[in-house]
């Protein structure tokens, strides 16, 4: 039986929805509105959004981030085009086909490193862009913050879009955690994303404090350095309308998307974020900072306790820590052969780590969270542990302590 003071670690999905944004659904919930869209919630969510991401982006609410991702890519991609992706990308992991089954087109997939792949990745399908054989390599994919919570650095992007659109390729973000990454690098979404040249973004609400749904959020042909996608962009904003009704993703009563998604990115007029360095978020910033921020200060928590804890056990000999013979690696992580070892570098809110499969199991009986992947030996697993918007200290530092018995 789960320990009910403990939350669970398993993912930024679980958590509830923020208070400010279920008081904006009740508040659109007063008397009639047209359906589809044509309503003024989403009227102001489209302003909003050009203040966030530029004067020509366009705002297309969706019921969810595969949708989302579908949307975008088979919007931007002929029939016969493929898409460049991480290997763990979530559209090559985690959507059961759906880009290549609803969309129909073929995801190339680059081996990773913590998630982040590179301008020679990407080049690297340059011949096979006249073959007729293959997949015609025809849109970038990247995810800010990643699958494994880390976060492109903005030279990074910059250079990864470069090379894309010297290719011919578009730029699609899957930003399901883009305010996590915001947050980390202490920069706006539209900093993030336009001023760096991507054409489409899947932009996230439900795992930042939303309710459900989040926005395809196309790029103007103008907005941004490169206007040699403009065409893309063009086309691609005619398309969404369409494909967001052939896959299922137009909510008839839209306006419940649209004030999510306006409670956390502020209504038109509001400050867009940041405007206090990384780690401070005044009550003047808008909702998806301060929720993201705290997240992410939450999981840089739980990764110093961890560390702090393998520490001391390694110092005093623990059993959790065997001889005491820690050390660190490029994850960050203390560990020796019994202990629990940080793997992936903590950008955003997610901790990755390593311990005994034993270890784990008697750790998920005080709190849920997911293994991800096997560990050094048969005998250990990489785990994911995720914090929210709602994670409180307390609860860190609880699970810390669950995880240091569970050690033991």
């Amino acid at each position: 039986m789960t320990d009910p003071q403990l939350p669970p670690f398993a993912s930024d999905n679980y958590a509830p929805a923020h208070p400010d944004v279920l008081a904006a659904v009740v508040a659109a919930n007063e008397g009639y509105a047209v359906a589809y869209g044509d309503d003024p919630w989403t009227a102001r969510l489209d302003a909003r959004v050009r203040e966030v991401f530029g004067p020509g982006a366009l705002a297309f609410p969706v019921i969810n981030g595969t949708g989302a991702n579908v949307v975008s890519l088979t919007a931007l991609s002929p029939r016969w085009g493929g898409v460049v992706v991480s290997d763990v990308a979530h559209v090559n992991t985690d959507e059961n086909g759906a880009p290549e089954r609803v969309g129909g087109l073929k995801l190339l997939p680059c081996a990773s490193v913590d998630g982040r792949i590179t301008p020679d990745d990407v080049a690297r399908w340059a011949g096979q862009r006249h073959d007729v054989h293959r997949a015609h390599p025809a849109v970038l994919s990247l995810t800010q913050s990643t699958e494994l919570g880390t976060v492109y650095p903005l030279e990074d992007l910059r250079a990864l879009v470069r090379v894309a659109h010297d290719l011919g390729m578009a730029v699609h973000v899957d930003g399901s955690r883009l305010a996590n990454a915001a947050a980390s690098l202490g920069c706006s979404l539209g900093a993030l994303t336009t001023d760096l040249g991507v054409d489409v973004v899947s932009l996230g609400a439900a795992k930042n404090g939303g309710m459900l749904g989040e926005a395809v959020v196309v790029l103007g042909p103008d907005d941004g350095p490169d206007g040699g996608t403009g065409a893309a962009r063009e086309a691609a904003a005619a398309a969404v309308p369409y494909l967001r009704k052939a896959t299922m993703q137009l909510a008839s009563k839209a306006r419940f998307v649209s004030a999510q998604l306006l409670a956390l990115l502020g209504e038109p007029g509001a400050p867009v974020g940041p405007a206090a360095p990384v780690g401070t978020t005044p009550p003047g910033e808008p909702l998806w900072l301060r929720n993201a921020a705290h997240a992410n200060a939450m999981a840089a928590r739980l990764r110093d306790g961890i560390l702090a804890s393998a520490a001391g056990s390694a110092a005093g000999g623990g059993a959790a820590r065997g001889d005491g013979s820690a050390r660190t690696d490029g994850g960050g992580g203390a560990h020796d052969a019994t202990g629990v070892r940080v793997t992936r570098p903590v950008e955003a809110n997610a901790v990755f780590a390593t311990l005994p499969r034993a270890a784990a199991d008697r750790l998920r009986g005080r709190a849920r969270f997911y293994d991800w992947a096997a560990g050094e030996t048969p005998d250990r697993v990489e785990v994911r542990w995720m914090c929210a918007w709602d994670t409180t200290p307390e609860t860190v530092d609880a699970f810390v302590a669950a995880a240091v018995d569970a050690l033991s």
